[in-house]
């Protein structure tokens, strides 16, 4: 690939990370904070038994792919409401937001059916009559908290789109506070003194863990309405009035052809992952412990390439609206570089440290005898998850999201998740014995990143020259 004019040298490169890492760090906290949120209840859940953290590993599983996939759709909003801040047309950028608003609720609607009535999940990981009803109780408290989270996505999107992150990173950590107290509260049960005698809090697990969510997430959402109400930024986006916009068949139409591939796009890369928990149930508890151990590690290196990725999707988007592609193309290929950069040092001291990290995790020497192998991966792992993630991003600034669904389904689906059910059940016609179990999984899940990122590589360099010839 080759670079746009003027952006060879590292003075290029710093230029661009002076732009981009004050919006990417805000995004980095915020995400962390969301990623809390599950980390918290996989640290607690471990301490509680065996059986709830299998039941969270599953009910996380099924949770992320119905969520993760929407809220792609969803955050449609910040490529659109970028463009259109760039090129200062303020109450169009409002306009949309009211429109993604209407999109949240329409798919929330449909996802809550899914997970409360989770048959289908429940039936990929055979889970154990002892696990069960905990997956059961887990989904239906987050099928609540649904449209309060894809209703915050909208606000989220919106607001990286206008490059105002520190408004959604301060309610992310505010619902983080709330909800390490919360949960530790619901899943170890409490006896609180009363004036008269006791009030008694029941523990309840995993059950609690989803329970703390909804709470949390609810009161996340009506903090973001407050703000958008209240604060004279948002005045010249014509956000306040009669209540939600009416429905606007062209900006929705826009925003699903958008956002459609983008979920899409999402809900394959997510899948990839979630499906492994699902599968790797079928092996045992421990097993699927240690897995859950080892995505949580990695979703929580995730947020770094995310954060950047985030912030540099919405200056390119910014850039394009501006008519200033030649901006766009440097931000893009500058904030792949910083990306990959990062996440190759970062992967590299996990993996140096991978044993004393488990150690955080869980004390039960099974699991993290499960966890350990399954660790060394982070490191070729977390880097293509950098560079797939920037491709992709900085895609659909430009608007470009149907063909990086085809890779990611060819990939991660294809290779990933395929090819490694077949090396985990030992199904290939040749013998791969040190692939059998969780191994193959995450072997054959990081060969199809590599590919993934691959292919969106090739197809943004694809993408801007063809921009640069017009």
């Amino acid at each position: 690939m080759s670079a746009a004019p003027g952006a060879a040298g590292g003075a290029g490169v710093l230029h661009s990370a002076r732009r981009i890492v004050p919006l990417a760090w805000p995004v980095f906290v915020g995400q962390v904070a969301v990623l809390a949120f599950s980390t918290v209840d996989t640290l607690l859940v471990a301490r509680h038994s065996a059986l709830d953290l299998a039941a969270l590993a599953v009910g996380s599983a099924a949770y992320i792919t119905v969520f993760i996939g929407f809220m792609g759709v969803v955050l449609a909003v910040g490529p659109i409401a970028g463009q259109l801040y760039g090129a200062q047309r303020h109450a169009e950028a409002g306009h949309q937001l009211h429109q993604a608003a209407w999109v949240a609720l329409g798919l929330a609607a449909f996802g809550g059916l899914l997970l409360a009535f989770p048959w289908p999940f429940l039936a990929l990981s055979r889970a154990t009559p002892e696990v069960e009803p905990r997956v059961r109780g887990y989904l239906l408290a987050l099928a609540f908290s649904l449209p309060a989270a894809l209703l915050f996505s909208a606000y989220r999107g919106f607001n990286t789109a206008l490059a105002r992150p520190k408004a959604v990173m301060a309610l992310q950590l505010a619902g983080l506070a709330f909800k390490i107290p919360l949960s530790a509260l619901l899943v170890f049960g409490v006896a609180l003194p009363m004036p008269v005698g006791e009030l008694r809090v029941p523990a309840l697990g995993v059950v609690g863990c989803g329970i703390a969510t909804c709470i949390v997430m609810w009161l996340q959402a009506l903090a973001a309405f407050f703000v958008l109400r209240r604060d004279a930024f948002y005045a010249p986006f014509a956000l306040r009035g009669r209540g939600l916009h009416a429905p606007d068949a062209a900006a929705l139409r826009k925003q699903l052809r958008l956002g459609i591939p983008m979920g899409g796009s999402i809900l394959i890369e997510v899948t990839g992952f979630s499906f492994m928990a699902i599968f790797i149930a079928r092996l045992g508890n421990t097993p699927v412990a240690g897995h859950q151990i080892a995505a949580n590690l990695v979703a929580l290196l995730y947020m770094m390439p995310l954060a950047l990725a985030n912030a540099t999707s919405a200056l390119v988007a910014q850039r394009i609206g501006a008519g200033d592609t030649g901006d766009a193309r440097r931000l893009g290929w500058h904030g792949m570089a910083i990306a990959v950069g990062a996440a190759t040092v970062l992967g590299g001291s996990v993996f140096l440290a991978r044993e004393g990290v488990i150690g955080l995790y869980t004390r039960d020497a099974l699991v993290a005898a499960a966890a350990l192998p399954l660790v060394a991966w982070v490191a070729l792992f977390h880097t293509a998850d950098a560079a797939q993630a920037m491709a992709s991003f900085v895609l659909r600034a430009h608007h470009v999201a149907t063909l990086p669904l085809v890779i990611y389904a060819t990939a991660i689906w294809g290779v990933g998740l395929a090819g490694g059910y077949a090396l985990a059940f030992d199904l290939l016609p040749w013998p791969l014995p040190s692939l059998h179990g969780a191994r193959g999984f995450w072997f054959a899940a990081t060969a199809g990143l590599v590919i993934a990122a691959l292919g969106l590589v090739a197809l943004l360099a694809w993408v801007l020259r063809r921009e640069r010839v017009r």
